[in-house]
């Protein structure tokens, strides 16, 4: 499992599987976000798999599907009610881990300065320059 820290509260990491999910909550995590559609890998990776497996786990569990080039307010505003709300820390995932971080970004765009959450997101491996017009509007909201 490659689990790539980007706070003490947040880690992101590519898809996991049911195993995976108790060796996390065997790290310490206590939440679990699911950012990955169903269909998008097999059936054996399902958010109703996952879901059993984080409960199994002790973990809490949250589905909340990211399909690529579909990021809404909607969904940035689910990932944050759902973070905010979470028994810290939580790992969250998708594909590769890009998806999950953008959001936990678009989280962060209110209360942390744009270039932090740049360079947290750049210690990670991910690059979000791509969002910093994004991220630097909704921080004019602070």
């Amino acid at each position: 499992m490659d689990v790539r820290q980007i706070t003490s509260e947040l880690s992101v990491t590519p898809q996991i599987t049911p195993e995976d999910v108790a060796l996390a909550a065997k790290m310490g995590f206590r939440t679990l976000i699911d950012n990955r559609p169903d269909g998008e890998a097999g059936s054996d990776l399902d958010s109703t798999v996952m879901a059993r497996a984080a409960e199994e786990a002790g973990l809490a569990f949250h589905y909340l599907p990211y399909t690529p080039g579909e990021l809404t307010a909607e969904l940035s505003e689910a990932f944050n009610a759902a973070y905010a709300a979470a028994e810290k820390p939580v790992l969250a995932y998708c594909r590769s881990g890009t998806r999950s971080s953008h959001l936990w970004a678009l989280s962060q765009a209110e209360t942390r300065p744009v270039p932090e959450i740049v360079e947290l997101a750049a210690r990670a491996g991910y690059d979000h320059s791509g969002l910093v017009a994004l991220l630097e509007s909704l921080a004019t909201t602070r």
